[in-house]
């Protein structure tokens, strides 16, 4: 009895053992952003849903922008080992396989009505998140990929004054972002530059730029832009769904335990309702503070605009389709799915925004 009692504590001890050397496992996220973003501010959140999941035996540490390697650096950086994991959005890989933007930020709604709810639907339940898993082996790096921050649509953007047609437009050089969203606009004959958020403010104050977009309310107003420009579009269709996700080294991923590795899944589809749910509130409290205590006056987005942009994303989207075999069968598969939920959820949606609006005009 003794000796099995003795054989049960060694036992014990191994697991307890086994168990510390897993607390230690860390994986360090470097950012894209900064740490007042609401971006980290829901990163860290998921990293603390990471951690109790585990039992502490998986933490998340996350780094400031530039802390390992510059931004644009990032998913080469999490390939090579150099850093565990990154944050970013997923179209700024562009450049590496087109179809990143697809998942990143579709442009236009991919063309075919799908706004970020409607995106969910299709990532969860359309085929989207096998296509995603995918996307890494074809843009040849050793990345497992996370979906957390389903954000949109994004406003329009910030004007020196107001755009009564595209030719008002057209006349100024404009901050848009990288990809294909970009390409669209100069494809208009909007002066499109891409920039980093952090350099956008300075580059208006001296010139550089003219107008700009970044994303919504919140995190313009913390990069500051109404200090400088007044007019401020809600409308747009550039990024209607814009998706920041999590890129974990391959061979870090693999060794992690099947909890952790589940813990990491649960986590991140409670981050996709969370990030939802917060950014509304968030945006709706600093638009009415932007309105109220900063004088910015919110304009309607010419009806041009709907037209020409669109007719341009079609027309990047197809050109995509035509060249990369994969590309196509992604947004193949997004039409399928339109074609199926769209005309559903547009119909609600219009019963949504009319009640909203109804509201909304009586605090005008």
């Amino acid at each position: 009895m003794k000796l099995t009692r003795l054989v049960s504590g060694l036992a014990l001890g191994a697991a307890l053992v086994a168990g510390s050397a897993q607390a230690e496992t860390t994986i360090r996220v470097q950012s894209v952003i900064g740490d007042s973003s609401d971006e980290v501010v829901m990163l860290k959140e998921f990293a603390k849903d990471v951690s109790e999941l585990t039992g502490g035996s998986l933490t998340i540490e996350v780094l400031p922008a530039g802390a390992v390697v510059a931004p644009s650096d990032i998913i080469d950086a999490v390939d090579a080992g150099l850093v565990e994991a990154g944050f970013a959005w997923t179209h700024y890989w562009g450049g590496k396989h087109v179809a990143a933007n697809l998942f990143g930020a579709p442009v236009a709604g991919a063309g075919v009505g799908m706004d970020n709810i409607a995106f969910l639907s299709w990532f969860q339940y359309g085929g989207g998140k096998e296509l995603y898993d995918r996307l890494w082996d074809e843009m040849g790096v050793n990345v497992k990929g996370f979906m957390l921050q389903p954000v949109g649509p994004e406003a329009l953007g910030w004007f020196p004054k107001p755009i009564e047609s595209m030719d008002d437009f057209r006349k100024l050089r404009f901050r848009a972002p990288p990809g294909m969203v970009g390409a669209a606009y100069a494809d208009i004959g909007v002066p499109a530059v891409a920039m980093g958020g952090g350099d956008i403010l300075p580059a208006l104050e001296k010139g550089t730029i003219d107008a700009a977009e970044w994303c919504c309310p919140k995190p313009d107003s913390v990069f500051g832009f109404q200090k400088v420009l007044k007019h401020y579009y809600l409308q747009g269709l550039h990024q209607i769904v814009v998706n920041a996700d999590l890129y974990v080294n391959g061979d870090v991923y693999n060794d992690l335990s099947d909890i952790e590795k589940k813990a990491l899944e649960v986590a991140a589809n409670a981050s996709l309702s969370k990030a939802i749910s917060y950014r509304i509130f968030e945006n709706g409290k600093a638009l009415k503070d932007l309105t109220d205590n900063h004088g910015v006056i919110l304009e309607d987005t010419p009806a041009e605009y709907f037209t020409e942009y669109m007719a341009a994303a079609k027309n990047a989207l197809q050109k995509a389709a035509d060249e990369n075999e994969f590309f196509a069968e992604v947004w193949q598969s997004q039409k399928d799915f339109a074609d199926t939920a769209v005309p559903f959820w547009a119909g609600a949606q219009a019963s949504n925004a009319a009640l909203g609006k109804a509201h909304a005009d009586t605090l005008k």
